[in-house]
């Protein structure tokens, strides 16, 4: 049989992402005809909050500098000053013992994934993932030859403790934990934190490790809670993945980092294996202004306060309209059930209204659609009206 033009394993992750093309295109031809601002948005997930001013205040700095050994390669695993700056709000953001040599600056959170399943996967390892989840981690994963395995969370979307034990098998490498989650907004409990860790300990053996895996771009962009719980203090196998793409409001100049507790067994060569990844894959970890930048401003927070009123706005609105949601605890992402039950049916009656959402299906969970409130607040003003219209339609 003759070969088609591209690699048969992305032809396929081509096909199984048609669904996300195809709302594109559906936005794309909405706008053209009534235009972008007669159309109401929700489908991209890209922060509308700018960076604080101690970021742009660094750029400046970093921008007035006059070496030019600065702008030549770094380390591998990122700058010294860089790596320490990121140690520091690592050690502080999550209360525990963590060195600046245990964490390597990446190409965002999707660089960082990528770098890790890499290092850890083999040929036909498994990975375990909690619907609904980010779509690209199918991707990364099978670009790491190995296969996810899909657990539907409960319908609460916290993680469902017995279904992932019985898909853990001799097979499965890691579990990732993404809270809070994208698509649903939700955060996964500390009980439920506790119970996965307690759960990962069980499994885990020295000749055959399982890692607890937890992708935080969204650690904190939270809304009730002063911190975030995390499950990374229940298990000694735990590689930490984020960003500051979400909480610095900079999702363009791909700024992520790996950490590695101190705790970790094997960590040097984990370390080893991490670092040569973040090279030999192509990101080259983050261009080097971007590190310099963030070295001087880790620990700092865009301000989320228009997230919590698009939040409150928007939530509010559609349980009144009769939407079932719960509100969320984090991110920028409403998950309201559809009021039938083909969620991509629901959706095409959404655009006739002109409002662009993503059917649930596309995260593995349908019966959903997923809503990005990361937008300005007249977006929303203007979405209200169709909301109810789609609604009042299938009832």
């Amino acid at each position: 049989m003759p070969r088609g033009a591209v690699a048969q394993a992305v032809a396929e992750n081509m096909k199984s992402a048609s669904w996300i093309r195809e709302m594109f295109e559906k936005g794309r031809r909405l706008k053209a005809e009534f235009g972008d601002e007669n159309v109401c948005d929700f489908s991209l997930g890209n922060p509308t909050a700018g960076p604080p001013a101690a970021f742009l205040d660094a750029v400046e700095a970093c921008a007035r500098e006059r070496d030019p050994t600065k702008h030549r390669y770094m380390p591998n695993a990122g700058f010294d000053e860089t790596r320490a700056a990121v140690a520091g709000f690592i050690a502080n953001e999550y209360r525990l013992d963590i060195t600046p040599d245990s964490v390597i600056i990446t190409c965002g959170a999707a660089g960082g994934l990528n770098v890790v399943l890499r290092s850890i996967c083999d040929p036909g390892d498994e990975v375990i993932v909690l619907a609904p989840y980010f779509p690209e981690y199918k991707f990364y994963i099978t670009q790491a030859n190995a296969e996810m395995v899909l657990v539907q969370t409960d319908r609460d979307f916290q993680p469902d403790i017995p279904a992932i034990e019985a898909a853990v098998s001799e097979r499965t490498r890691a579990i990732l934990v993404n809270s809070p989650n994208n698509p649903s907004g939700a955060i996964h409990t500390a009980e439920k934190c506790r119970a996965l860790g307690e759960l990962c300990g069980r499994f885990d053996r020295d000749d055959r490790p399982l890692y607890l895996v937890t992708d935080d771009p969204y650690r904190r962009i939270i809304y009730e809670l002063d911190w975030c719980p995390t499950p990374v203090h229940f298990h000694h196998r735990t590689i930490i993945v984020s960003s500051y793409s979400k909480d610095l409001g900079i999702p363009g100049e791909r700024a992520g980092y790996i950490g590695v507790p101190a705790r970790t067994p094997e960590r040097e060569p984990l370390l080893g294996a991490l670092t040569l990844c973040n090279r030999t894959l192509g990101y080259v970890n983050a261009p080097a202004f971007t590190q310099r930048v963030l070295a001087r401003c880790a620990n700092e927070m865009c301000d989320l306060s228009g997230y919590r009123a698009n939040r409150d706005r928007l939530c509010g609105a559609l349980r009144d309209f009769g939407y079932e949601l719960p509100s969320p605890g984090g991110a920028f992402y409403a998950f309201p059930k559809t009021p039938i039950a083909d969620d991509a049916a629901f959706a095409d009656l959404l655009l006739e209204q002109r409002i662009l959402a993503v059917p649930g299906r596309g995260f593995g969970r349908p019966g959903h659609i997923r809503l990005s409130y990361a937008v300005v607040p007249e977006v929303i003003e203007r979405s209200l009206a169709g909301f109810k219209s789609a609604i009042e339609q299938v009832r």
